[in-house]
């Protein structure tokens, strides 16, 4: 079966390395806050929920005071920083095994985006694809951009690399041959409010990490090719302004608003949000994120608004994590100001572990030393033995860096794990320190 998303052959890579044959998807209960969770009874079949990822039967389970044993030398690397933040948690029973101020809020930075996928994938369906049209304006010559949310819409500067198949500005050029055009409005009201979020550094928009949030946007608003290029200040502008070079047209390219009802004259097609989801992840894409974010409020009634979408995400995985566990400013995990309790991704990623709506989560996280953000991570040293075997999504904020994500042991237990370092001074050795942490959960018996 073609798992959701793009990435379907990672999937299946995923399945032959992780999954045990036979083993069986243990319900995750939510652990109570005063002391550690109980496994719950496997639970009745059902057709949403199949065994994607699970702990090899009879796989010995850490403990842990072993745990504590054989990380006792990677968390007392200086590199790690003043405060290491951490939770590892036995995915097949929802128990956890050793936090350390896990219950305490900490700067999640981009590992935040795990809680904006598993809010996108619960709330949002997945054939879900987000429109841009032109339409006729409401006077002769005039016609309309209108933004629908997707973030991954291209123009001259398209990103390169494996990623979903996207709609492309010129497929718009192209359906609007012969049209007259002598006044181009763009519509980029599906989106409201502050264009950057709480705490954002002014240097976030030009030095490449994000653009001002827009409902319309055309290579995510950058000003010239490569991941890290500056943004444009207005992107709904911006992308007017190249459609008209599409169009060879001298038009006038102004802000507006489309007519109820006007006449459709052209359309394109985000990828489907599984795929979006797996762009997200793989290359910690934060205007994804924040795309996605503002759809997952539309979805539930909300303003598509920075206070909107940490509502919607909030409550769309309230179900799996303690609300006390969220207090989020974005849904990129940008603003220095989010908080998320260590304890809470661990319980998100267990719960999306056996089921198979969060496919496109599992396919997304980064493989060590393979793809995404940890493909030029684990290829050397102590942490290369775990190439391979752990997935997991980073995060990179000044004096802060995050790991959050799943590892099966040396003995096949599936464990899910989320590491921050605060207050480091250098932020490739402590990628390196958490990555060593990380190898050590892959090496371990642990019992």
């Amino acid at each position: 079966m073609r798992a959701p998303g793009g990435r379907w052959w990672l999937a299946v890579a995923v399945l032959l390395a992780l999954v045990a044959s036979g083993a069986t998807a243990v319900a995750l209960r939510q652990p109570h806050a005063a002391g550690p969770s109980v496994a719950a009874p496997p639970p009745e079949p059902d057709p949403t929920r199949t065994p994607l990822l699970a702990s090899a039967a009879g796989a010995v389970t850490p403990t842990g005071a072993g745990l504590q044993r054989a990380l006792a030398g990677a968390l007392a690397d200086p590199a790690v920083g003043r405060r290491v933040v951490l939770s590892v948690l036995d995915v097949a029973t929802g128990a956890p095994l050793l936090e350390r101020s896990a219950t305490a809020g900490a700067v999640p930075a981009s590992t935040a985006k795990i809680t904006t996928a598993v809010a996108a994938l619960s709330v949002l369906p997945a054939d879900r694809r987000f429109t841009t049209r032109v339409v006729a304006g409401a006077v002769p010559g005039e016609v309309v951009l209108v933004g629908g949310g997707d973030p991954l819409l291209a123009g001259a500067h398209p990103l390169s690399g494996r990623f979903p198949r996207v709609a492309r500005l010129s497929e718009l050029a192209a359906q609007l041959r012969g049209t007259p055009v002598r006044r181009l409005l763009v519509d980029d009201s599906l989106f409201t409010g502050p264009r950057t979020g709480p705490g954002w550094k002014p240097t976030y928009v030009t030095g490449g990490d994000v653009a001002p949030v827009s409902a319309l946007a055309v290579d995510g608003g950058r000003l010239r090719s490569g991941l890290h290029a500056g943004r444009a200040d207005d992107p709904a502008l911006q992308a007017g302004r190249e459609l008209a070079g599409l169009l060879k047209v001298r038009a006038a390219v102004t802000r507006g608003r489309a007519v109820a009802g006007a006449t459709e004259l052209a359309r394109v097609q985000s990828p489907p949000v599984p795929e979006l989801v797996e762009a997200m992840l793989g290359r910690s894409d934060n205007d994804v994120a924040e795309a996605l974010g503002r759809q997952v409020a539309l979805e539930r009634g909300l303003p598509a608004t920075f206070d909107g979408e940490v509502r919607a995400v909030g409550e769309a995985v309230r179900s799996l994590v303690p609300a006390a566990a969220l207090a989020l400013r974005d849904a990129s995990g940008l603003s220095p100001l989010d908080r998320i309790a260590p304890g809470g991704l661990t319980r998100l990623l267990a719960a999306a572990a056996p089921d198979v709506r969060f496919a496109a989560l599992l396919s997304g996280l980064p493989v060590a030393g393979f793809d995404g953000t940890l493909q030029d991570r684990y290829r050397s040293g102590p942490a290369a033995a775990a190439a391979g075997v752990v997935r997991a999504k980073t995060g990179t904020l000044v004096g802060v860096n995050a790991l959050a994500g799943l590892v099966r042991t040396r003995d096949g237990r599936l464990l899910a794990f989320d590491l921050v370092a605060d207050g480091v001074s250098g932020t490739r050795a402590s990628q390196g320190a958490l990555d060593r942490v990380a190898a050590v959960l892959a090496s371990c018996g642990c019992a």
